[in-house]
């Protein structure tokens, strides 16, 4: 769960799902939010989170291997950074081949809640960043009434 944030809902619900099987990795900028995921997931009784510090801005700067990862999370992450595609690069570098990346994101328009339109990255946006990073859309869908929802496959390293 790449920018977790400060509940950690994905990663903690991922860390149920996966059971003894797998080991979720919770990555944020700020260590508050990790301590809190961290004492969440010890309340619940789960083991199989890691928290990781790390500025996803920072291609490598993430302490996951290279194509390591089956799966990984962008949830709410791209509208708050100055450049989506160095987080997206960063995402991708962590992915195995045939891994993939489910995004979630704000969808274009005012909304009585959420960031400002202009500060929105559209799903074509998306779309075209990822394509630069050898990744397939496999699928999209309606996220809610404020949010969009796209699946990618790496298809090449």
């Amino acid at each position: 769960d790449f920018g977790c944030g400060g509940g950690g809902f994905f990663a903690l619900q991922a860390a149920k799902l996966v059971g003894d099987r797998g080991e979720i990795f919770a990555v944020d900028i700020l260590k508050s939010v990790l301590n809190n995921v961290a004492s969440r997931a010890r309340s619940l009784g789960l083991e199989n989170i890691v928290t990781v510090w790390s500025n996803l801005e920072v291609f490598g700067a993430t302490k996951i291997l290279d194509g390591s990862l089956d799966y990984g999370l962008l949830t709410n992450v791209l509208f708050q950074n100055k450049d989506p595609r160095t987080i997206i690069r960063e995402a991708v570098r962590m992915l195995k081949l045939e891994g993939q990346l489910l995004i979630i994101d704000w969808k274009e328009g005012r909304f009585p809640l959420g960031p400002l339109p202009q500060d929105k990255v559209s799903p074509q946006t998306v779309r075209d960043i990822v394509a630069e990073f050898y990744l397939s859309e496999i699928a999209s869908f309606d996220a809610g009434p404020f949010h969009y929802g796209i699946i990618f496959k790496k298809i090449r390293s």
